[in-house]
């Protein structure tokens, strides 16, 4: 069955060159169903590591011809590369005060105008000027990280930005101002949490008036900006509609870490400790999300009565459940704030980093895992596309970026015992010490310039100075506790294996 499969792949594909070379398939249709092809996926392969920054990188991405790549790192520089020669066209100081968190170019520029933003929670422009000068402004700032900015689409001036204090915050170039539209806060049975930090924002491509957010909570949340009220109102904004995994809605114990919208509008969710979900639009709960648990828990008992029904009527359970997301499963999403997107010309597949250094791919339809790439020594943050081509640009812990293009000669298979390997390999290296929702404040927030990196790599071994004496008193202690963090999250890798083989989300 699968050289049948195989056979007839080829045989389209063949069809399809002949149908180019007589003029019945036009270039570009031609190249977009070549640059969806299952065949040059799996023969991604890495073409060059571009090396150049001095701690993680942390973003990547290209400018809207492709031919230059912008990335940001924990040295505090935006490094602006020749990706195809790895050559660096331009390096500079962000002007920001700690870790790189996001860069951007700015469409309809000429390349010359970057928003970036970072852990100091500061979002700031820069301006490429005459002979490669650079003029860096502030234009806004959030209390603790500034996770995301996201550009509005055809827009060269204005984006959204979203950040660990649950604002969100709309700023135009033109007038150098940033409005804020509203924090987001938490559904009102959970509202032990004062806010929501948001790790992830994106905005709809088919409509700019929607757009989602993400953070520390189960629920991603759709806004309309026209109903977004700022002006002297004491309304900050109420979304238009949630979205959440039928079995998640009471779990408290997951956040999401990254959000994206398909060119047909789906919403793709990445959930900490969890999996990556697609809705459609029709799949949302609508502006009050209801509670299933007590339904379900009172069913149960047997002792269902109208008092104790949820937000929801039965009806409206069973309706939200039937519309169930698609679930792609198999890497594993908890030790950092990773990214998650859409890849091909028409969205045919789903890319998410993973906690054991390697790129995942799913194909969009059906959930398939096709294609397991080694990508970072350790974690693998962000993946880009390219805006035109079958070429990915990757990065992570490390301080490189991994360029990926078609240049196997032979396609990769998926490896043997992935998710046995999957635990071994996040046992080797796992930071404890940092979490997905550090409390407000935990970077410094003055103007020193101080590198408060997420990890320490190997070049920076240096700069950390221990006691010798106190560390050996210390030792059989910290080995003692490295060994229980060791056994607690094999415990928690084999529950999550044992989730996916058993759960159907």
């Amino acid at each position: 069955m699968t050289r049948k499969r195989v056979g007839t792949s080829l045989d389209s594909a063949v069809v399809d060159v002949w149908k180019r070379e007589v003029g019945a398939l036009s270039t570009r249709n031609f190249a977009h169903r070549f640059a969806a092809s299952k065949d040059l996926v799996l023969r991604l392969d890495i073409l060059l590591k571009l090396e150049k920054h001095q701690g993680c990188v942390n973003t990547v991405s290209f400018n809207a011809d492709g031919d230059v790549l912008v990335s940001g790192s924990d040295d505090k520089r935006i490094i602006l590369w020749d990706w195809e020669t790895g050559h660096v066209k331009l390096s500079f100081h962000s002007g920001h005060h700690n870790n790189v968190l996001q860069a951007k170019f700015m469409p309809y520029n000429e390349d010359r105008s970057i928003v970036t933003c970072a852990a100091d929670g500061q979002v700031r422009h820069a301006q490429i000027l005459e002979r490669g000068e650079v003029e860096t402004k502030l234009l806004a700032k959030h209390q603790g990280r500034t996770q995301k900015l996201s550009i509005e689409p055809g827009s060269p001036h204005i984006f959204y930005t979203c950040g660990e204090d649950g604002m969100v915050q709309r700023i135009d170039l033109r007038t150098r101002t940033a409005v804020e539209l509203f924090t987001c806060h938490p559904i009102q049975r959970q509202s032990f949490m004062p806010t929501i930090y948001l790790n992830a924002i994106a905005i709809d491509p088919r409509n700019p008036n929607f757009f989602a957010v993400g953070g520390s909570d189960q629920f991603a949340r759709l806004f309309d900006i026209r109903k977004c009220k700022v002006e002297g109102s004491t309304d900050f904004g109420h979304p238009v509609d949630f979205f959440c995994p039928p079995h998640l809605v009471d779990d408290e114990d997951v956040g999401i870490t990254g959000v994206a919208f398909s060119e047909q509008s789906e919403l793709l969710v990445s959930y900490s400790e969890e999996f990556i979900y697609l809705f459609s639009r029709d799949m949302g709960l609508g502006p009050d999300p209801p509670s299933t648990s007590q339904v379900f828990h009172d069913s149960d008992a047997g002792n269902m009565s109208p008092d104790n029904h949820s937000v929801a009527s039965l009806s409206d359970i069973d309706a939200n459940t039937k519309a169930s997301p698609e679930a792609y499963k198999g890497h594993r999403n908890c030790e950092t704030v990773k990214g998650v997107s859409f890849f091909g010309p028409n969205s045919e597949y789903i890319m998410s980093g993973s906690d054991c250094g390697r790129i995942f791919l799913w194909k969009k339809k059906g959930g398939e895992l096709i294609r397991v790439m080694e990508a970072d020594k350790h974690v693998v943050n962000c993946i880009e596309s390219h805006p035109h081509h079958t070429v990915l640009a990757s990065s992570g812990i490390e301080s490189d970026i991994k360029i990926w293009i078609p240049k196997a000669i032979d396609r990769f298979a998926l490896p043997t015992n992935i998710q046995k390997d999957r635990v071994d390999r996040v046992l080797s290296f796992i930071p404890h010490q940092f979490g997905f929702f550090p409390p407000l404040g935990v970077y410094d927030d003055d103007d020193s310039d101080v590198d408060d990196d997420d990890y320490v790599t190997d070049d920076e071994d240096d700069e950390v100075e221990t006691d010798k004496q106190e560390e050996e008193d210390d030792g059989e202690e910290h080995n003692k506790d490295f060994d229980d963090e060791e056994e607690e999250d094999a415990s928690e890798c084999e529950e999550i294996d044992h989730d996916m083989d058993s759960a159907d989300s």
